[in-house]
């Protein structure tokens, strides 16, 4: 039955999926492993802009301190939960990147090497994007 969805319907379907579960969404048939291979790097793209956004808000922080607008304690603070905010939203787009390399749904070897490269970085205890925060 499954196999027999029209496409609107297994794109809402997947949609509502959560990362963990998606991949394994990819097995039904080739218009699911198609959908879920567009709404993975729909969920990649998204993570990458909200992981810039906290990293822009991280920068605007570090401005009011500098300017002595906020107070040190507020500024560890935040910044510290904004760090973790990034660290999580790192992990959460790294386990997608991570199941879309292991089940063939990027062909592009320029995509294959950053992901290869952000999960050895952050295997090591590095910082993948390069952005100073970990």
């Amino acid at each position: 039955m499954l196999d027999r969805l029209p496409v609107e319907i297994v794109e809402r379907i997947i949609a509502k999926i959560p990362d963990t579960d998606l991949i394994a969404a990819s097995k039904v048939d080739r218009v699911w492993w198609q959908e879920v291979r567009r709404e993975a790097y729909k969920r990649w793209k998204n993570y990458a802009t909200m992981i810039g956004d906290v990293y822009c808000e991280i920068r605007a922080l570090g401005k009011h301190y500098i300017k002595r607008e906020i107070d040190w304690i507020t500024f560890e603070d935040v910044n510290d939960l904004y760090k973790r905010w990034i660290n999580r939203l790192t992990e959460d787009q790294l386990y997608i990147m991570e199941k879309m390399l292991r089940n063939g749904m990027v062909v592009d070897p320029q995509e294959r090497e950053t992901i290869e490269y952000a999960l050895s970085e952050q295997r090591w205890g590095g910082d993948p994007w390069g952005l100073g925060v970990v």
